[in-house]
């Protein structure tokens, strides 16, 4: 009898917000592409989501009060700052791809949302407060099982205002690299940056440069130049952020799985 009730008891609870506990796990950082702009017009989103990124119960994401959720777009909603209007990013694409695959070694993706519009380089620097936020979430995530396959990057188009940050870009993209393998205790964690499609400045081409010189291990890098923007100058389409999911998960597929 009491075997019973306990087998009752563990359904009810599978059955609630216990999440998996065999998650493959990806941070989400940087700025404004990351967070995803896709379908935003005059900070307002249009609310169209393509059939790549349709939510899936096989698809989860670290909420903002650091709870497992079903992921659906804007998958940055509450993460990013408050003034900035969010829409589609690479994130339910790559998910949706990668699981469509059949290759990702495991039923469950959970996204762990982290980037916020507008930030440099120099503010994700460990000491930090989004630094802390990322590793923070990033502890989080795995606290229930998983594993973190990847941390996808897209950062960068505020260091091409100053010729200081892009100049230092390539140094401090280093350190906080190895700061967060550290702080994670995983010394090969897979890095996919994503290289910039476009800039505020004029110094889009030496932070582009500083990206593709990096020579850490597992530092992969996946070129968004040539990818349309919505606006002409700043911000990926919804299609493009579309495209950008799928490279993504290709560039994961190529690198991440023979990790392991």
């Amino acid at each position: 009898m009491l075997l019973l009730l306990l087998l009752v008891v563990a359904v009810v609870v599978a059955g609630t917000d216990v999440p998996p506990s065999n998650k493959l796990i990806f941070i989400l950082a940087g700025q404004s592409n990351m967070a995803g702009r896709g379908g935003v017009v005059a900070n307002r989103w249009d609310g169209v989501v393509p059939g790549d990124c349709a939510p899936s119960p096989a698809v989860l994401r670290l909420s903002p009060d650091l709870r497992w959720e079903e992921a659906h777009e804007p998958l940055h909603a509450g993460i990013d700052a408050d003034h900035h209007a969010v829409g589609v990013g690479p994130g339910m694409a790559f998910a949706n791809a990668l699981l469509r695959s059949g290759h990702a070694g495991s039923p469950v993706v959970g996204l762990v949302p982290c980037a916020v519009g507008g930030t440099r380089m120099a503010e994700w620097g460990k000491g930090t407060e989004l630094y802390a936020e990322m590793l923070r979430r990033a502890r989080v995530a795995v606290e229930t099982g998983g594993r973190i396959g990847a941390l996808l990057w897209y950062q960068g188009e505020s260091d091409t205002v100053r010729w200081s940050d892009a100049t230092e870009y390539g140094r401090r993209m280093g350190m906080l690299v190895r700061d967060l393998r550290a702080d994670l205790g995983i010394p090969h964690l897979l890095v996919i940056q994503v290289g910039l499609a476009s800039g505020l400045g004029q110094y889009t081409q030496v932070v582009r440069d500083a990206q593709k010189g990096i020579k850490l291990r597992n530092v992969r890098f996946v070129d968004a130049m040539g990818l349309p923007l919505q606006d002409g100058h700043l911000h990926l389409s919804t299609q493009a952020q579309v495209q950008l999911g799928h490279m993504l998960a290709q560039s994961y597929l190529n690198y991440g799985t023979s990790q392991h």
